[in-house]
């Protein structure tokens, strides 16, 4: 039986910047075969680049959300902490 959510917490933390792409073109393939991917990730730039949404979570609770085209580090961070 094929799951139909997969998360991720972290994927690329200490992991070799060689292994970071691949980790990137297993998580991008797996959504492109249609199942829900969840990266849980402090890596900014990494969560832009793979997300078509962007949920951001203060004290355990959703506080935010943005969709790639909307969303900036500053407009991430300004959620996370206010």
């Amino acid at each position: 039986q094929q799951p139909r959510i997969v998360i991720f917490d972290e994927p690329t933390r200490g992991v070799d910047v060689g292994a970071i792409a691949e980790i990137h073109q297993i998580i991008n393939r797996l959504a492109d075969e249609g199942l829900a991917v969840v990266v849980i990730s402090s890596y900014l730039p990494e969560i832009m680049n793979l997300s078509d949404r962007i949920l951001v979570c203060r004290q355990g609770r959703i506080v935010e959300e943005f969709s790639p085209a909307e969303a900036t580090e500053e407009k991430i961070m300004y959620a996370a902490v206010h």
